[in-house]
Parts: structure tokens; sequence; C-alpha cells
């Protein structure tokens, strides 16, 4: 890995050489460095390498900070083990997994020039710092993380910095380049996020798909388990091109892992309730929240359909998660997330949900991702004696990554055994909590305030929780909480702000997908 990070920086500096930000100047470069939350370690940087553009900066900044990655990546890879129990050693094993994944991102940022996928590739590598220490207070063992917490805060740091300068550069990079006419939502419905063959794929009924492998429990495809298909997919892999895997009707009681070296792939079923994937994996009996998925993806470009996945460890088993995503650019439709506590991890990257049935009890839509579920229906399910349901718990970290949770055009209603149980749409898991609810149908098993606070006052006055145009009888605004960072939202171009189209940038990826969506309101 040592000889390509060498060789990708060599590249970046001959890029840096032949591009310009037209008009920059060292007092542009300097006022980069001034919009940074650490603004010493930036001029630091920038003093030290002499740099005198603002593209300079970044890149500049973005080397330091995958640096800063590899050496986490160290420390975890050297931490001693000999101490850990079996539920600490779980939370070393995400951790690994988590700055592996971080260096990979970085990696994509500093071969990129697009500040949006350098956003989005940011903030996942900030949600796996973040990630890694939840881990080891999931389970009481801050101490264990203690001995190398204080070498990893320079990896923060470097992390906050990177996003600030790269979205204070946005505007600069958009003025200084030619750009085209902006592409709008085609006539069949399709926004052109992927390739016209994937939108076929996914506009064909599920048993004319033509696919690559086909898995089936009573033998009549080429794989019994969904697990031993994707294994097979590395040896058969097309290059860049699409990869479809039809997995037939019947219920797989596996765990699945997709790595994010696998990218375009597509697994599609039989339809929901025909095709399950199911387990009960949880973090009460050992695993980590993280860990605990029934389902989990993060190879780019992923595509499900027609499928229902599932974790059925029970309200009482506390965090179970049936679906984790981190696939940037990814699109489900058609499927099934069933849950109590967090059903589905909507952990990093941009995501896009459509026609999609999600169950839950508690914070059971979260995680950090950019994602957009629409068209969807939610359904509150009965939680443990005394819990309160929370639909939501957005977690994102900085108020530069460009994530949060929106609902739109959906549902959401209880199920028949939901009973009296208070049931809220969501609570700030981390300080810039970021979700909104527009033109849904709220059930009156919503609590007149809406929302419900974390612990004390935390998050209150950073989070931004919006509602738009909803209906229904738990959709009265009223009696919402007056937090400073809830917003009833009355402006169209706000809102507008939050769907689709402007929010996942989904003209340029989604359409390819064959998944219908509406870009705007």
């Amino acid at each position: 890995m040592d000889k390509f990070i060498n060789f990708l920086r060599g590249i970046v500096t001959i890029f840096i050489s032949f591009v310009v930000v037209h008009g920059a100047n060292p007092s542009t470069t300097f006022s980069v460095c001034s919009q940074a939350p650490y603004p010493e370690l930036c001029t630091f940087l920038v003093g030290k390498t002499s740099v005198e553009t603002p593209l300079e900066v970044r890149q500049t900044t973005l080397v330091s900070t995958l640096t800063q990655a590899e050496h986490a990546h160290k420390l975890v890879l050297a931490m001693d083990l000999s101490s850990l129990g079996p539920r600490a050693k779980s939370a070393w094993v995400d951790c690994l997994e988590l700055y592996e994944d971080s260096v990979y991102q970085l990696n994509r940022s500093l071969g990129s020039t697009n500040s949006r996928d350098i956003q989005t590739w940011l903030s996942a590598a900030s949600t796996n710092h973040e990630t890694c220490q939840n881990g080891f207070h999931d389970f009481n063992l801050s101490s264990h993380f203690q001995t190398f917490k204080a070498s990893l805060s320079g990896f923060s740091k470097y992390l906050s910095n990177s996003l600030a300068i790269n979205k204070a550069l946005t505007p600069l990079l958009i003025n200084s380049t030619p750009r085209k006419g902006r592409r709008l939502m085609e006539t069949n419905n399709f926004p052109n996020w992927l390739s016209k063959g994937d939108r076929k794929l996914l506009a064909t009924p599920s048993g004319a798909t033509s696919a690559d492998l086909v898995v089936a429990q009573d033998g009549s495809g080429n794989y019994k388990t969904i697990s031993e298909a994707i294994a097979a997919v590395s040896k058969l892999t097309k290059g860049n091109s699409r990869f479809v895997i039809h997995v037939k009707a019947g219920v797989y009681k596996e765990n699945v892992e997709i790595k994010n070296t696998m990218e375009n792939l597509m697994v599609v079923g039989d339809g929901i309730g025909s095709t399950i994937v199911t387990s009960n994996k949880n973090a009460q009996d050992g695993s980590t929240t993280f860990a605990s998925a029934t389902f989990a993806v993060s190879g780019a470009g992923f595509i499900a359909r027609d499928m229902t996945f599932e974790n059925t460890a029970g309200p009482a088993k506390h965090q179970a998660v049936a679906f984790r995503s981190s696939s940037d650019l990814s699109v489900v439709y058609g499927c099934a997330f069933k849950g109590y506590q967090d059903t589905l991890y909507v952990y990093s990257g941009r995501q896009f949900y459509r026609n999609c049935q999600v169950y839950g009890t508690q914070d059971f839509v979260f995680g950090n991702a950019a994602v957009v579920l629409q068209s969807c229906n939610i359904y509150v399910r009965k939680p443990l004696g005394g819990q309160t349901n929370t639909i939501t718990a957005q977690s994102r970290t900085d108020p530069n990554q460009n994530t949060g949770i929106i609902i739109h055009n959906s549902g959401v209603s209880g199920t028949s055994d939901l009973g009296g149980a208070p049931t809220f749409l969501g609570r700030p898991w981390k300080e810039y909590s970021r979700v909104v609810f527009m033109k849904c149908s709220l059930d009156s098993i919503i609590d007149s305030a809406g929302w419900f606070p974390w612990s004390g006052n935390f998050a209150l006055n950073t989070l931004y929780y919006g509602e738009y145009m909803n209906t229904g009888g738990g959709a009265g605004t009223g009696g919402r909480v007056k937090w400073p960072g809830y917003h009833v939202i009355t402006s169209a171009a706000e809102a507008t702000k939050f769907t689709v189209g402007d929010f996942l940038d989904g003209g340029s990826w989604i359409s390819g997908s064959g998944s219908p969506y509406t870009s705007g309101l």
C-alpha cells in the first residue's frame, strides 16, 4: 500500500502543477485556512509546503490527513489484544476495518477533483473514526481505547479541517469551471444516476432478470447461500460493469457482508416476503452494533431489489441491525427491513431508498449517510415495556459533513400491536444531527412534541430537524418542541435543499438504477 500511496502523491503533485483556480493568490489561500476549525494547523501546513493556491491547500491537507489515517490504522493493528475480552476484541475488529476503509476513502479523495464526492468520502472517514470509538463505549470499555485515543486526536482535527477547506473551495471551483446545462428528470421518471443498463435491470421483473449468478436453496442455482455467491464474485468480476446475483425465494439464515472492493453489485430477490435474509446477531450477545448486521454492504454502486432483510433478536436484545450500508451512490428499491432497535443502519455515503418498508422501535433509521427515503412506509412496532419509540437517530458530528436523513412523500404508522407507546420522529444521536420529514403522512401515533431529546440539552442548539407540508393526525406542529435547531419549514426554496436532486445530486446518478424517483418536492 505504501508504494501505491507514494505513487498517488506523485500524481497529485503533477496534477497541482497544472491546475490553477482563476484569481487564486496567497491571501485567498490563507482565507481558506481561516475557515478551518483548526486554522493554525492549516497555516502550518501551508507555510511548511509553500503552497500558493486554494487547490494546493486542499491537496496538502488531504495528504496530511491520509498520513494520519495510516497512522491510526497502524496503531489499531499494533494494539495489545492479550488483555482484551471477547467484546473488546469485537470492537477492535471493527476499528481495524474502519480505519482500513478511511485510508481507502482518503485515497479516493486524493484522486478526485469533484468537491461533492470528496465531501462525501471525507464524511465517511470521519464517521469511521467516530464508530471505532463507539464500539468501545457501547460495551463500557473506554479504558481499553484510552491507550491510543490521544494519538488519534490529531486525525480528528485533520479530518475536520479537510471537510471545512473542501467545502470552502466548492464555490471557487464552480465559479472557475464552465458548467454544462443541468439535466432534468427524464420523461420516464428515472433520474440519471447510473447507466441505462442498470435502469433496465430494475425495471425488469425479478424472474426475467438476466443474472450472472443464481442463489437457490433447492440446488437449482449456482450456490445455496448468498455468502457463497458473494465469495465467488471476485473470481468472476466483469471489471466495472454491473454484476447481478438473483436470490430465489426462500429464507436465508446467514450474515452477509459485501466489502468495499466489490463495487457495482446488484442483489435481486423474488419479492418482499419471498426472498428473506435473516439473522439474530445483537449487542447483548457480544456483537457491536456495527457488526450485528444481518446484511452489510460497503462496495460503491450497490443495488438491491425485491428482498426482505430482518434481524429477529427482538426488543429485549436492544441494538440489532437488519441492514447496514456504507455503499456510496447506492439504490434500494422495493425492499423491506424488519427489526426492533437499530433496524436500518444508513451508515455513510449517498443512498436512495424507494418503495421500501421499514419496521422498528427505537432509533430504527439511524447513521450518518446522506440518504433519502422516498415513497416508503415506516411501521412503528411495540417496544419494551416503558420504552419510547424514536424513528430516527442521525449522527452527524461535524457541521461540514454533507449528511442527513430525509424522509420524503412517505407514510408513518403503527403496527397492530403498537398500543399506546410514546412515539417520536427522532432524537439527536450526535451533536449536528439532521433529519427532515417532507410531505409525509404522519399517523396520530406521533407525539405532539414531535421530537425527543437524547440527554438533557445535548445538541438542541446545533441539530437541524425540519418538517415541511406533512399531513395526518400526527403532523400538527402547534405543540412541537421549541428547540433552536427545530424548524417548521414554510419556504419551498428551503425544502428543496433536501430533495433528491439537491441533497443527493441524484439527477447525476440514480436514473441508471432503474428506480423511479422524484427529483424535486
